[in-house]
């Protein structure tokens, strides 16, 4: 068996890989008929040097390996027929952008391995970056913060060398009393919250949230229970939201009327009910000043994400009484945070957290038959068509 670490050729270019030179070395250590190579680069986070010097094939040939690993969408023309490839292939919600690179993997005979369809029995995924998106979100919802009211001017995070250096930064930094609320409880979530609790501010209940006035930022995690309600009124478990998100409306306003800052950090479902509504953002009771949105979802449950933004200009500025976008800088301006690839900002701790993650959740179904059954489940295309479990895409490749 061949292992390939191919090249990320997606502009802008993405510096994170599956596997860092270490993680390749245990991998030979453990499994030591695999064999391995990885496509020379320019722009990964770790070096051509840093491999080779680990005793890791660095070539710029690798057409010969039976699996590639990578991380962004492969471009169309270098994909080679007839092999394996794990990616994020953005293909999964009928992405319309990509459709033609999906028609092209099937018809070029590519068994596809989405990163996001490795998951579970149960269904829930088993590796991904959400939580340095969370982790690159909460620092930057504190430094758009500082810039809105000029308070201070925090480096950007790709400038910094890891998690530490963004926790050493923010811990330099003087708040006012400013209260913080975070939507979604996952990986993304996880991430915040460490960054949070990494510079001593208090997490505190809902209630005393909602209630008590403070002389320290303090913030509070909530999950879709605290900011969504039945419409009739009763009280069931966070299954029944799941399954019936149509009989739900948002309980989020409770929240607007009290924080400075919204953390976005939700994964979001089909149907479910918008969290942040245009309404809210425009009551005259609204306090938010920063929604730092990490989900990103565009015209989706945050009505002031009216586009997602980039880690060269992450900010804009949305005004909430004409429903627009203004310079962030505007004084009506709630500024926004949208960017949607925010782990690219950590690409040496994202590639070792993820590189630990696919080592102990994906690799051994190389080796043991894929007994537990997760390369089945995250198999997209097999001998040029969809599998089973993704025939719902058939009408989208068709069109």
């Amino acid at each position: 068996m061949k292992f390939g670490i191919i090249k990320e050729r997606k502009n802008p270019p993405d510096r994170r890989v599956v596997f860092t030179p270490e993680e390749l070395v245990r991998l030979k250590n453990t499994y030591p008929n695999v064999e391995i190579k990885v496509e020379s680069s320019d722009n990964r986070v770790f070096s051509d040097k840093q491999y080779a010097d680990l005793g890791i094939e660095v070539t710029n040939d690798i057409s010969d390996c039976d699996i590639f690993f990578g991380i962004k969408e492969v471009p169309i023309d270098a994909l080679l027929p007839n092999k394996k490839y794990f990616f994020f292939s953005h293909t999964i919600k009928k992405q319309p952008h990509n459709r033609k690179l999906l028609q092209a993997i099937l018809a070029k005979n590519i068994e596809l391995y989405d990163h996001e369809t490795i998951v579970d029995k149960n269904g829930n995924r088993l590796i991904g970056f959400g939580k340095y998106a969370g982790l690159v979100g909460a620092y930057n919802a504190i430094r758009a913060f500082g810039i809105k009211f000029e308070l201070f001017n925090l480096p950007k995070a790709e400038t910094l060398s890891g998690k530490e250096a963004l926790i050493e930064k923010l811990k330099r930094q003087i708040l006012p009393p400013i209260k913080i609320v975070v939507t979604g409880c996952g990986k993304a979530g996880s991430g915040v919250k460490e960054v949070l609790d990494g510079i001593k501010i208090k997490q505190v209940s809902i209630e005393n949230y909602l209630t008590k006035i403070y002389s320290e930022p303090v913030y509070v995690q909530i999950d879709v229970l605290d900011y969504n309600k039945r419409k009739d009124g009763q009280v069931l478990g966070n299954s029944d939201f799941y399954k019936n998100p149509t009989d739900y409306i948002s309980d989020f306003e409770r929240f607007t009327k009290v924080s400075d800052i919204y953390i976005a950090a939700h994964f979001y479902g089909n149907d479910a009910p918008v969290i942040l509504t245009q309404q809210m953002l425009q009551s005259k009771d609204c306090k938010i000043k920063v929604v730092a949105d990490i989900s990103c979802d565009v015209n989706g449950p945050v009505a002031c994400t009216l586009r997602s933004s980039t880690i060269a200009e992450p900010f804009y500025g949305y005004l909430p009484i004409e429903n627009k976008e203004v310079p962030y800088t505007h004084p009506a301006a709630i500024v926004v945070m949208a960017v949607d690839n925010l782990p690219c900002e950590l690409p040496k701790d994202a590639s070792e957290g993820f590189g630990e993650m696919f080592m102990q959740h994906v690799v051994p179904a190389f080796f043991n038959g894929d007994k537990d059954g997760v390369l089945q489940r995250a198999k997209m295309t097999e001998n040029g068509k969809l599998t089973e479990r993704f025939q719902y895409l058939q009408d989208f490749v068709s069109l």
